[in-house]
């Protein structure tokens, strides 16, 4: 029998959450039988799956067969740590390269967090704050507080105070009438496990803001900021116009970037904002602009375009 005490960092959070993050390879339903049979127990006290826990809470949580674990990947083979921008007490900010998947998993040896944790073994808590496409470069939030990461993710959600912007190369002449793009997203997931997003008219509300940066005649670079955050909504809606990203396998134009023969998807995270109301006070997020240069192939491709 264990008896854990609830770390600051898990303040909040739902105690069938706390024990599947604590007893990996265990079946959901042992776990929740578990709960409901009283074997886990909350300072002394029976509890239901969606009790949130406190700093200081007592879990008791009976032996129980955990599945063999895999071997150990070294995943510091992945080089993640010259990609930092920015670290503080909260959070920490990648550039992250393209090509380069979040997280492991779908036939990826590792990712991201992965490669973060290997490389700082002494770190008490890293998680992806949001995410970003594999082939997509640029400003990556990591979160090293479970306190962060609520804040941060309630202020993705409110859509208000919170900016993400974009630089993105797109095939055509851009619509100089179109500065707005607000058509409704829908997401279908495959038998296969893959994942698309569409345009339809049942699907959820979405908004993105686009301006021209710079028109080369066949391509126009393009800035575009976030009002929400559909899956893959940029590439959606820019595809949607008549004019997809450069080298966007799925919703792009293969025909057009045989042409131009781009070496990656051309869509790069280049500011992170968050300007909060009034005086910051206990558990709110501090204000904060960032910026990520863009990635070299990226900026290469670009340099041709103006010569």
């Amino acid at each position: 029998m264990r008896w854990l005490t609830v770390e600051d960092d898990r303040a909040g959070q739902r105690v069938d959450n706390y024990l599947r993050n604590l007893l990996k390879g265990v079946p959901k339903t042992r776990i929740y039988q578990m709960i409901r049979k009283g074997e886990v127990r909350v300072n002394k006290g029976r509890i239901k799956p969606d009790y949130k826990l406190s700093a200081g809470d007592i879990v008791r949580v009976p032996p129980v067969k955990q599945a063999t674990k895999a071997p150990m990947i070294d995943y510091r083979f992945i080089p993640i740590l010259e990609h930092i921008v920015f670290e503080n007490t909260d959070m920490l900010v990648l550039n992250k390269p393209p090509g380069l998947a979040v997280h492991g998993g779908s036939g990826l040896q590792g990712g991201v967090i992965e490669s973060l944790r290997a490389h700082k073994p002494d770190a008490h808590y890293l998680e992806l704050a949001h995410r970003l496409d594999r082939d997509t470069s640029g400003l990556l939030v990591i979160a090293k507080k479970r306190a962060f990461l609520r804040r941060f993710q309630a202020e993705l959600r409110s859509k208000h105070h919170l900016e993400k912007h974009y630089d993105l190369l797109v095939h055509g002449d851009w619509p100089d009438h179109i500065s707005r793009v607000e058509a409704p997203i829908e997401k279908f997931t495959f038998a296969s496990g893959d994942r698309v997003s569409k345009v339809t008219d049942s699907g959820k509300p979405c908004q993105t803001i686009f301006s021209v940066k710079q028109r080369f005649g066949q391509v126009t670079w393009l800035t575009a900021r976030l009002v929400t955050g559909r899956m893959h909504q940029i590439r959606v809606h820019a595809a949607w116009v008549g004019c997809p990203i450069l080298g966007d396998a799925k919703y792009g134009s293969t025909a057009q970037d045989q042409h131009l023969s781009p070496m990656r998807m051309m869509l790069h995270a280049s500011k992170l904002k968050y300007q909060g109301a009034g005086q910051v006070s206990e558990g709110q997020l501090k204000s904060f602009s960032l910026a990520a240069p863009i990635e070299p192939a990226m900026k290469a491709f670009i340099t041709t375009l103006q010569r």
